[in-house]
């Protein structure tokens, strides 16, 4: 009975020392002694509001340095729109160091999203991106639209041309339209070089000024078909 005792008596002083630890440790007790007064925020950001990380990050060091929610603080500023990656760090005695880095986007998603350059859909606030272009097609193909937009655009730029939108059907079908309206029907199989080649003959297609092209099918072996639009004079508008 009296080893009993012993144990029961060693368990109780064990526990009466390490709950207070527990305790200090999960910012039960003792929090304000210890608490996190400063807040550094770095990266190169320009989309990222620093307030709302500022917000982001409140509800997780209320309980004092040791307590913080290392983990909950980097979900919380990764939910933020822009926001790319995070790496967050505490240091002695009430520093807490937000890293973030930004989305880089380069297109618009048909749904409103934003793609960034490292192929990653993520949402924005209404309104963002303006004056880039829109793509729309299946999201496990991204790629392949970013690479066929950076085929494209180079080939109408030097015409004073934007590829304003890249289409990419389920059957593997391209779709462009430029940003002076014309639709570009590519087709599958080699739709670069059906670009390169009406790219190359549009500067003859677009010499008369009462037509301008509102449609071509590129998906002929040795030509394209064109559907023209006449042009609408601005004094009768």
């Amino acid at each position: 009975m009296s080893a009993l005792v012993r144990l029961a008596a060693w368990i109780l002083a064990i526990g009466l020392v390490a709950l207070p630890v527990v305790a200090v440790l999960n910012g039960w007790i003792a929090g304000e002694r210890w608490p996190m007064r400063k807040l550094a925020v770095t990266g190169e950001f320009a989309q990222v509001d620093e307030a709302a990380v500022r917000e982001a990050v409140l509800p997780y060091v209320q309980g004092g340095y040791f307590a913080v929610d290392l983990a909950g603080v980097r979900s919380s500023v990764a939910a933020l729109p822009w926001v790319e990656k995070v790496e967050v760090r505490k240091r002695w005695p009430d520093r807490l160091e937000v890293s973030l880095t930004e989305h880089t986007p380069v297109a618009r998603w048909s749904d409103g999203r934003m793609l960034s350059e490292q192929g990653q859909l993520f949402a924005a606030p209404p309104g963002a991106g303006q004056g880039l272009p829109v793509f729309d097609g299946p999201e496990d193909r991204a790629s392949e639209l970013m690479s066929m937009y950076g085929i494209a655009r180079p080939l109408f730029l030097p015409l004073g041309l934007r590829v304003e939108r890249v289409t990419l059907s389920a059957r593997g079908s391209w779709n462009l339209v430029l940003d002076d309206g014309t639709e570009l029907e590519a087709g599958r199989g080699d739709p670069q070089a059906r670009l390169a080649r009406f790219a190359r003959m549009l500067p003859q297609l677009r010499q008369d000024p009462a037509r301008r092209v509102a449609r071509a099918d590129l998906r002929y072996t040795n030509g394209f078909a064109i559907v023209w639009k006449e042009q609408v004079n601005e004094s009768q508008g």
